[in-house]
């Protein structure tokens, strides 16, 4: 099931594809267990296109329907003057995931996966070889080069456990039971993701020098969540970095969406544009289709929820028991940008850089506890012109700078957007990035506008905050409480990033496969 199963069904696309999808439209049959479920999915993001693409490669009648004008979800970007940024996902790991559908990709694997900066001025720089990785820890931290390669084993091992069960196939579905997901888990998969530890407590068992822990640390940001809240298992990114790479595409990550998007034509799914649901329809039992913003209804056996799972049930399908739920969990941080035109070329810029707080503790007590945007960021930048030219003027570099920030609206904040970026924009200078006179525009994408374009709660990235030891099993299964309902996305199972949505997609093919066989 999961990954492997799905890549089984691309494979059967051709025999499919020129037999019993061509038998069922000519018939027109409706109602009989002769004919592939109907399928709507709702949402074009990475996720809602992996299950489309998927079943319609498997015989299914697919429609996808997406409000925005593109595809791509959150792999989107903004253009201005020349200046082309990507608002969304700016590294790739796992690149297997997409290529394993078809995708043919131009790929530049990054030899500096990041650069950190540190708040007393040093730097370490994270090379994906993990021998110079190590040897760039103990540049830093003398003595703690060793402690990183036992903590990137761990790391590693801890990914190989989360790929046999976690991401292999459901954890919690609603509808119906089913047995354990498949890919070869194993009893001790369970020990080795660190049970019990957050984040930080994993820092604190490998390294001793601060500045390390705060490395360690910033991986449960790349799922929204707390360093000191999140489950370890979170810090097995670099096992993944390190191990398999992270990669840049030319042109920028929303490129995928572009590949995507041909797949899914060339698979006879029929994609529309500008196109809202504004509802959910079921009988009580099951799902019947949906309704569009244009008044339109459009039954469907099969319903794919690319959304916000918080809007699914606040929204689409009303359930105030499963958005109690979902609200106990708490939000993930959202995201502050300031996209900004830049005269001149850096020298030794790297593509990805992190400039570190002084304080990381208190920066996300801001976040989470006080819920205010923090007083000492973290900033991550993000310059793709450093190595793909043509997304910035000659001369000029796009500079992507992302803080973490409560899902809230700006308008509740102690300050202004406008305040928070000159904020921002000094504590940089501070800190070895000072861009005074050097700036052509600085254009803001806040909380408000990631609620406004994709429906997310509070304009939170992930869904809900990984808070808890048990936190991954508390999130939205991947089947709804109705039969035929399904849910993918960076809110559901198994949750956010690139690699784990599209895995996400995966597995939702797979058990509308199971539970709607042709």
């Amino acid at each position: 099931m999961g990954v492997e199963r799905a890549a089984g069904t691309a494979e059967r696309t051709a025999e499919v594809a020129g037999t019993a999808v061509g038998v069922e439209r000519a018939a027109g049959v409706a109602g009989t267990a002769e004919r592939a479920a109907e399928v709507v999915v709702v949402g074009g993001g990475v996720g809602g296109m992996v299950s489309a693409l998927l079943l319609a490669r498997c015989g299914y009648r697919v429609r996808l329907y997406e409000r925005r004008d593109r595809l791509g979800g959150k792999l989107a970007e903004h253009v201005r003057d020349g200046f082309t940024f990507s608002i969304g996902p700016s590294l790739l790991t796992l690149p297997e995931v997409f290529t394993g559908l078809g995708l043919e990709l131009d790929l530049v694997e990054l030899d500096e996966l990041c650069r950190y900066r540190f708040a007393d001025g040093s730097t370490l720089s994270a090379r994906r070889d993990p021998g110079r990785m190590s040897a760039e820890v103990d540049r830093l931290a003398p003595g703690e080069g060793r402690n990183w390669l036992a903590f990137h084993d761990w790391a590693r091992d801890c990914f190989a456990a989360a790929r046999r069960a976690f991401f292999a196939g459901p954890l919690l579905p609603s509808w119906p039971p089913v047995r354990p997901p498949s890919g070869g888990a194993r009893l001790s998969d369970l020990t080795a993701v660190a049970p019990g530890r957050t984040v930080a407590g994993l820092a604190r068992r490998f390294f001793a020098d601060p500045r390390m822990r705060q490395y360690v640390g910033r991986y449960a940001t790349y799922a929204g969540s707390s360093p000191y809240r999140a489950p370890a298992a979170l810090a097995c990114i670099p096992g993944i970095e390190h191990g398999e790479g992270g990669w840049y595409v030319p042109g920028g990550l929303p490129r995928i969406a572009d590949a995507l998007a041909a797949l899914l034509d060339k698979a006879g799914v029929e994609v529309r544009l500008g196109a809202e649901v504004l509802d959910v329809l079921d009988d009580g039992t099951r799902v019947t289709g949906v309704r569009l913003a244009s008044g339109e209804r459009d039954r469907a056996d099969v319903v794919v929820a690319n959304t916000d799972a918080a809007a699914l049930y606040g929204r689409l399908m009303p359930d105030r028991r499963r958005l109690r739920r979902i609200a106990r969990l708490g939000t993930s941080s959202s995201a502050f940008l300031l996209l900004a035109g830049v005269e001149g070329r850096t020298e030794g810029l790297a593509h990805h850089s992190v400039v570190f707080s002084a304080d990381y503790e208190r920066e996300f007590g801001d976040i989470f506890d006080r819920r205010v945007p923090p007083a000492d960021p973290t900033v991550y930048i993000g310059c793709s012109a450093a190595h793909d030219p043509a997304q910035a003027p000659e001369g000029t570099e796009n500079w992507t700078m992302l803080v973490n920030v409560p899902a809230r609206d700006p308008g509740r904040w102690p300050m202004t957007p406008e305040a928070y970026r000159d904020l921002v924009l000094e504590r940089l200078a501070a800190r070895g990035h000072d861009l005074s006179g050097r700036l052509r525009f600085v254009d803001l994408f806040t909380p408000a506008d990631l609620r406004e374009r994709y429906g997310s709660w509070g304009g939170s990235i992930y869904g809900g905050a990984y808070s808890g030891r048990l936190s991954a099993f508390r999130r939205p299964g991947n089947r709804g409480p109705r039969r035929g309902l399904y849910l993918v996305g960076g809110s559901a199972h198994p949750g956010g990033g690139l690699p784990l949505v599209a895995m996400g997609g995966r597995i939702v093919a797979s058990l509308v496969e199971e539970d709607f066989p042709y």
